[in-house]
This record gives structure tokens, C-alpha cells and sequence, in this order.
């Protein structure tokens, strides 16, 4: 079984099993040897709860435990997204709750929410991992961020601060969006935080047995 190195893209890797691939309800045909996260993302929630967006509800899931689906997400709290905030609150809480019902990690999109998404915690009080994707933002949130248990995932474009202050036991590396090799991801990330590669590609390896595998 390979596992994972880049645990979030939008693109299937050149060798399956190498990422974790994000998917929409509608688009999710597996392939074999593929691993997949699975979610409703806030840029494709309307302005209200309408019947389309509940039948995406129940069509995530009916496939969230899929065995090849690791994760639930990206779901999120985005304030410059169209959807009001309190609709996309609904989904996203319907998304997390799924996500503790089948112990699998929920990963996070969040723009300027922060607060929102804590109460939610506060609320939900998950035993599962929550990871924050792509993480862009300051040293100060990080910690918030790290204080209140969440993982934090970087790619391509990072405060090196934030990723310096990130214990090794809470980091992931994932694309994204991007086209830059995950390797080079890797390679970067050990230079700003002054380890081996081996070392950080070990330490990242663990985590991904302990949250996506359960090992």
C-alpha cells in the first residue's frame, strides 16, 4: 500500500496512492490505487440551503465511507465566498459531523473565519483531526490555530515563520492548486526549518499513518 506524501491536490498524481485528491459529490469516480478526500466546498454553496445542495449532502454521504475516501472536504468558512455565512456554516457542520461519525479527518478551507470555525469546534468538540489547508496565514494564527489542536497543512506559498513554529507531530505538505512538485514542496519546507529532508519526510510520514491511516 503506498501512502500518501502530498495530502491535498486537485490533480490525481503521475503515480497513484502518491496524494490525496480532492473531490466534489459529483465528480467522484475512483480509480484504482487512488486516495481521495471528498466534500462541499463554500465556493459552490448557494445563497440558500436549496434541494440541490441537501441532495449533495446525502450523496456525500453515501460515499464519505467509501475505503478510498480518507478525508471529508475540502469543506469550509469563507467570508469573501458568495454564500452567506450562516448557510455555509450549515454545511459545513453537517460535513464535520459526518466527519466524527466515521472517524475519518475533516479538511478545512477558511478565509477570515477563524472565530466562526472555533465556536463550531467548541460546539462539535471532534475527537477526529481537523486540518487547516493550505495555510497562508501569520506566526500569531498559526499558534491560535495549533493552541486550539488543529493540524496545519502548507503548499506553495507560506509565511516561513508559521511553518518554522508548526511542531513536527501537527504538519502536512500538500499542491493544491499548484504545478510545483511535491518533492520541491519538501525540499523547501526542511530549508526553512533547518532539519534533513529525510527528517521532515519521516516526521510528515508518521502523521499521515496516525490521521489518514490510524496507525
Amino acid at each position: 500500500m503506498k501512502f500518501p506524501v502530498d495530502i491535498h491536490t486537485h490533480r490525481l498524481p503521475p503515480v497513484p496512492g502518491t496524494a490525496i485528491a480532492n473531490r466534489y459529490p459529483d465528480t467522484f469516480v475512483p480509480e484504482e490505487g487512488a486516495w481521495y478526500s471528498v466534500g462541499i466546498h463554500p465556493w459552490h454553496i448557494p445563497a440558500t440551503v436549496t434541494p440541490v445542495v441537501r441532495n449533495e449532502m446525502n450523496v456525500l454521504a453515501s460515499l464519505a465511507g467509501h475505503p478510498q475516501v480518507l478525508a471529508i472536504g475540502e469543506a469550509g468558512l469563507d467570508k469573501l465566498a458568495d454564500a452567506p455565512m450562516a448557510v455555509q456554516i450549515k454545511v459545513f457542520e453537517y460535513q464535520a459531523r459526518l466527519s466524527v461519525e466515521l472517524d475519518k479527518p475533516l479538511v478545512i478551507h477558511l478565509v477570515k473565519a477563524m472565530s466562526e470555525l472555533l465556536k463550531l469546534k467548541q460546539q462539535i468538540k471532534p475527537a477526529n483531526p481537523w486540518i487547516i489547508h493550505g495555510f497562508r496565514g501569520k506566526p500569531a494564527l498559526a499558534e491560535e490555530c495549533l493552541r486550539h489542536g488543529f493540524y496545519l497543512s502548507f503548499g506553495e506559498k507560506y509565511q516561513e515563520e508559521a511553518l518554522r513554529i508548526t511542531p513536527a507531530d501537527r504538519l502536512f505538505l500538500e499542491t493544491d492548486e499548484s504545478s510545483v512538485p511535491v518533492t520541491d514542496l519538501y525540499s523547501r519546507a526542511a530549508e526553512v526549518r533547518r532539519v534533513s529532508l529525510a527528517e521532515l519526510t519521516e516526521a510528515i510520514r508518521e502523521n499521515i499513518a496516525k490521521v489518514f491511516f490510524k496507525q
